[in-house]
Parts: C-alpha cells; structure tokens; sequence
C-alpha cells in the first residue's frame, strides 16, 4: 500500500480523552478514532492487525478441532430467563444492551452466548455419538460499561472470539478444557506477547473453575499473584496464600476497657499496644439480591486482613435462595443515609462487637431481620483476642470464641491475598505481584446452562443426560491494544512482527530523487512479492516527518533509501532495538523475508 493513497493521518498531541499509552499511541498513530462513548472506528491499519490476531485465533481453534459458526447479535430474552441470567446482566451487572421491539418482544444485544449456543445444542444434539462438539465465533460484542475507558480496553463495543464446547460428562469436559488451554497459550506465543495463565473467579459466567490469560504490562487493571517456581498464579480476586504468623496476644484475662477515639485498627493497636494479627475486626456490608431483600451481612476477620469483596460476594450468592433469590446485585459498605433506613438504633461503628444484636436492624419486607455472619478463616483459632464492645470508645480483650463469643456457623475464606504472603502450596514460597491486562478466560461450565435449559443427550445406557459445557474466549480487539501497552517507547508502538499492519515500511526522503524512488519502487514491489507486507512513503513530505510515522505506527522494519544509495546500498532499520545497519540492495528482500519468517517461527 503506498501511504500517499491511504486513509493516514498521524497526531503529534495526545488526544485528550486517553488515559493510558496504549490508547493514545492507537489515536495518535491513526489507528482508532472514537465516534462516542466506549465506541471506535477501526482504520485501515487496525483492521489488519485485527484481521492477523483473527486469523491466528482461526488457525489454532481449527488445529484443535473447534468449528467456526456466527451466532446472532439480538438475543430473545426467554433464553436469558431460561438460564435464570436476564436479571443479572440487565439489573445486578446492568452490562446488557436490552431493548423493546415493535412486537413489545424483550431482546438485548448479546455481551455473551452461552444461551444462544445452548439452545443450538438443546435443538441438535441427540445422541453421545455427536460427541464432543466444540463452536466458535468471531465478531461483535456489545456491554453497557458504566465507565467506559482506556479505549479498546473497555469499551461499550469488541470484537471477540467465544467458543462453547460440549461432552458427554466432567471428564470429557476436561480434556477440551485442556485442549483449550493449549491453544491460547499457543495463540499468545505466536502473537509474540509476554504473557501469564492466573486462575481466576468465574463471575456471572459461572461454572467450577476457570483460567484467565494475562498480557503482562504495567497499566494492566488486573493484579496477578504468582510464585517464582511457577506453580501457582491467580488473579488476586481468586487468589489463595497463608497470612502471617499470629503474634502472642499480650493479654490474658477478658476485660472491657475504655479506648477513646480508636475507631481503626491502627489506633486501636498503638493504645492497646498490640499487634493487628490479636484483633477481631467486624467489617459491615450490606448486600442487595435480585429478589429486591437487603441483608447486612458482618464479616469477622483478622485486623491485618482486608475482605476480598468477590469472595464475599460468591459466598453470600451461595445464600441467595435463603432470601428469595439467584445472585447478589449489589455489595457495598453502607453510609450514613443507608443506614438510617435500616438501622432501629445507632451502630456503634468502629466498635461493633462479634456479638452485636439482630435488633439493631429495623427489620421489613424489604431488609433481612437478621444479620448474615461470616467468620473468615483467619481468626477462627485466635485466642485472647482484642475487639468491639458493642459500645462507642470501648473494646475488649483477652477474649475467646466460645467462651466471650458463640462462633458463627459460617466460616469462610474471604480475605485478600496480597504480595509478600506465604504461598499454600509451598510456604517457602512468597507471592509475588505483577499487573495484566485479562485478554482470554475459559471456563469449565458443566451443567449449569445445560440443566437450566434442558439441553440434553441420550447416553449408551438410553438415559437423558445434561451436556456438560465449557467456555472460552479471547478479546481480538482488546489483545491488539494490550500488544502495544506491552510494547512501546517514547517514539511510539513497537508492534511485534507476527501482528504489526505491515511488515516493513519504504521510505523516500526526497521524492523528487528520481534514483531514490526508483530504487524504493522496485524493493516495494520486491519485498511484496516474496510475502514481506511493505508499505511504501511515497508522500510528499519531509524525511523526518517520515521517520516520525514510522516510529510511532510501529512498522518492524524501515528501509531508507538516502544518501547510501550512491554506494549501492540502504538503510535499514529495526524498530525494536533501533538497530541501524546498511545493506547491499540485492541483499534486501532476502534478509528482509529471513527477518520475518525467524519471527513469526520464533
């Protein structure tokens, strides 16, 4: 493609509403423009590095057996109900587009497929013989982000490859899964990223477990905790590790004391002098199901800890039919004005006791009579422990569970992982921290979809059987920004060469050289033909503005043809490493098409 005849316009400036590199390199270098809100154009130099992502994404899919199909955008909400999820992602997430038809017909624009693919399956698949089948897609997603930000990264529109597997029982299952899992770390690898596989939360996908893929880079909005001996890595929402040592608590004997103004652990800790780990902190929630019933929820936790609001929120969903309901929409610490719709008397904050009363809720239809109470893990064994006392300006301590306090029934393990602790799997191990950028995750399903919306098969025996399912997907548009915030320099993107728009870019620095461009015509034509992408600057600009272009779309190659061509050669150079080095004019197209093939083998 000669640039001189290509939809091209580079920016010098940041454009104003990017917050991150990768999103103002891509404005910038002419890649995306955004036409509103979490919505962008793909210009002609995104669409093919897109189209090389997809076709990466085709070729290892296709290599482990899955089949391409397109599914419909506009989804009925009837599938969305049969699966007991329309609620969920019109109300608790709210991430679903969903719409009212002239018919007065339900419909949303589909953030996801699991419905649709399940009914294909209720409809065709009869017999254990059909099995395992595997289906995938390309194409256009669409959620309602609250926020839209970061560009591509969160956007309201995406390109997506989702794919949805069926076999005949867990064990099948997990042999896709795992056929799955090899496949992305091959699509990842060929795409040249850095990149890490963290186990993860399944959120409002469901199922008994399931992976992310991690593009490592700094803006990431993801924290992964992982060990050096690379057995273990989660993301730190799903994340595990041993917290540390108890230290010996100072006190003895149970008493009450007066502790003014130490409504935090910290200084509650410098007055009492004792250690976070001999404290019993009770952090209040207050949780919303999809039945329209509030539950305040207290969670009892060692005072050097943190709750992991995604593990709270998954045990309460596991409670959620108690309250007339199927999940959680909402889970927030309540302020002062949610508070005085609930509560029949003041809460003494700061000191709320393990033991606080069910009567200081004022109880209703719409509030839950009781408070839910969850004990974490790390205090069920504290001894001689300092906490609330129910009482503004006071705590106790030297207390004990069942002896001071009845032990809640429900012991959980919600609290946050963090770097530094102690991994399960080998205490000699300490997690380590690094931040990524979740471009893929795959999910062992089961039979949650399957059951939900009777898609079953008939087994050798002539039993009915619910498929057992899985899950996954790979964002295409949202990997090719995470490739630039890897890899990038104050010059702009340094596009690996496996996905980069073009392979290698001509540049004319005096177009009005009739030798320069002579010689830049025929390498163009050249390098083309022998299956080297070469764009070539004919534009009628200056050298330096033409360099600058280069740099900043990222091209991996730029090939010059200056000064150096009165001796028979020309410039090349690498923009990875900005290696510069001159080569004979016969020797371009070789090199060049070694260069290229070394790296998309490599």
């Amino acid at each position: 493609m000669r640039l001189s005849q290509m939809l091209f316009v580079t920016l010098r400036e940041d454009p104003a509403e990017a917050e991150i590199p990768s999103h103002k390199l891509l404005v910038r270098a002419g890649y995306i423009r955004r036409i509103g809100s979490g919505i962008y154009s793909y210009l002609p130099l995104m669409w093919r590095v897109l189209h090389k992502i997809s076709q990466i994404v085709r070729e290892e899919m296709n290599a482990a057996g899955a089949q391409e199909c397109l599914l419909p955008q506009l989804q009925p909400s009837e599938l969305w109900k049969e699966s007991g999820r329309w609620d969920t992602y019109t109300k608790a997430e709210g991430i679903m587009f969903a719409l009212i038809d002239r018919q007065d017909r339900e419909v949303g624009l589909g953030p996801t497929h699991e419905e649709v693919i399940t009914t294909i399956a209720r409809d065709m698949i009869r017999s254990y013989r059909q099995l395992p089948q595997n289906l995938y897609q390309i194409q256009t997603k669409f959620r309602d982000e609250i926020r839209p930000r970061f560009g591509l990264m969160r956007g309201r529109e995406f390109i997506m490859k989702d794919a949805y597997s069926f076999d005949a029982d867990e064990a099948g299952m997990k042999v896709t899964y795992q056929k799955m899992h090899t496949a992305y770390c091959k699509i990842l690898t060929r795409t040249g990223l850095k990149f890490r596989a963290v186990d993860a939360d399944s959120g409002a996908i469901g199922g008994s477990g399931s992976q992310e893929f991690m593009v490592l880079a700094e803006a990431g909005e993801d924290e992964v905790l992982y060990t050096e001996d690379g057995k273990y890595a989660a993301n730190v929402e799903k994340a595990i590790a041993l917290p540390p040592d108890v230290v010996t608590s100072p006190f003895s004997s149970y008493e009450k004391r007066e502790t003014p103004g130490t409504e935090t652990i910290e200084k509650v800790c410098k007055f009492l002098k004792c250690s976070p780990t001999n404290v019993v902190k009770n952090v209040l929630y207050q949780a919303v199901f999809d039945s329209g019933i509030t539950a305040l929820v207290l969670v009892h936790i060692r005072g050097d800890q943190d709750v992991n609001d995604v593990k709270l929120q998954n045990e309460l969903t596991k409670l959620a039919d108690q309250f007339g309901g199927k999940t959680v929409i909402s889970l927030t610490v309540p302020d002062a004005e949610a508070q005085q719709k609930w509560a029949a008397k003041s809460l003494p904050l700061g000191y709320i006791s393990p033991a606080i009363a069910d009567d200081y809720i004022k109880a209703s239809k719409e509030i839950a009579s009781k408070f839910v109470r969850f004990v974490d893990q790390t205090v069920t064994d504290l001894e001689n422990f300092v906490t609330g006392a129910d009482e503004s300006g006071y705590h106790v301590v030297g207390a004990n569970w069942e002896k001071e306090f009845q032990k809640p029934a429900l012991v959980v393990d919600v609290r946050k992982a963090k770097a530094g602790d102690r991994a399960v799997h080998d205490p000699s191990q300490t997690l380590q921290t690094a931040r990524g950028i979740e471009i893929g995750h795959i999910f062992q399903l089961g039979t949650k979809y399957s059951q939900a919306m009777n898609a079953t098969y008939t087994n050798e025996q002539g039993e009915e059987m619910p498929l057992v399912m899985g899950c996954y997907g790979i964002g295409v548009s949202r990997l090719a920004q995470a490739a630039v915030e890897q890899s990038y320099d104050k010059d702009g993107i340094i596009f690996p060469v496996a996905i980069a728009p073009y392979h290698a870019v001509v540049v004319i620095p005096n177009v009005n050289d009739a030798d320069q461009v002579s010689a830049a015509e025929k390498l163009y034509a050249e390098l083309n033909q022998a299956g080297v992408e070469t764009l070539l600057d004919d534009r009628n600009e200056r050298a330096g503005v033409k360099f600058k272009d280069s740099e900043l779309i990222g091209i991996p190659y730029r090939i010059v043809t200056g000064k150096s061509l009165k001796d028979g050669k020309v410039e090349v150079v690498q923009r990875a490493t900005k290696a510069v080095q001159e080569l004979a004019l016969d020797q371009v197209v070789p090199t060049l098409k070694q260069w290229v093939t070394e790296a998309l083998h490599s």
